[in-house]
């Protein structure tokens, strides 16, 4: 890839060239790429979280169905 090359980014079906955009256009795009990476560690989390419950509510499924041990 030649040095001169501009990197292109697709907005809307658009194609833009991030090396022409405004310094406010600029700081937009990286607020926008800081929240997809954001909500990117979200879901990771939230899928994190939700099978760690679902790991528990099962472990108490199983030990409610054992018979229970009576002590005397």
């Amino acid at each position: 890839m030649a040095k001169d090359e501009k990197t292109p980014i697709t907005i809307n079906d658009k194609e833009y060239f991030i090396d022409d955009f405004s310094d406010a256009e600029k700081v937009m795009l990286n607020h926008i790429q800081d929240l997809d990476r954001k909500l990117s560690n979200a879901r990771f989390n939230l899928d994190q979280l939700q099978i760690g419950r679902d790991a528990f509510v099962n472990m108490l499924a199983n030990s409610l169905e054992k018979p229970s041990e009576t002590t005397e």
